[in-house]
């Protein structure tokens, strides 16, 4: 049977593996407009630039405090493993 904590862990390692994954994709399908917007002829490179590394760096800090949070909160609800003999 499963015990909470490995419940949890199980949660924890979902959560984090589907964020991981939107964040690859993000930044895949950013890079790829950045990159046709360099070659488009009808779009101005500045105006590109402009409109996207904002919501590139929001998307990008976004899931990595997203990704941190996750770690540092799991972390904190394990208690470490003692042994009675440890004093």
């Amino acid at each position: 049977m499963n015990t909470t904590n490995e419940i949890k862990s199980r949660l924890t390692f979902a959560v984090t593996v589907m964020v991981a994954a939107t964040l690859c994709l993000s930044v895949l399908v950013m890079v790829s407009a950045f990159v046709l917007g360099l070659w488009a002829k009808e779009v101005d490179n500045a105006e590109i630039f402009k409109l996207i590394s904002p919501a590139f760096q929001t998307i990008i800090g976004g899931f990595i405090g997203l990704l941190a949070g996750i770690k540092l909160s799991h972390d904190e609800e394990a208690p470490p493993c003692r042994r009675k003999d440890d004093a």
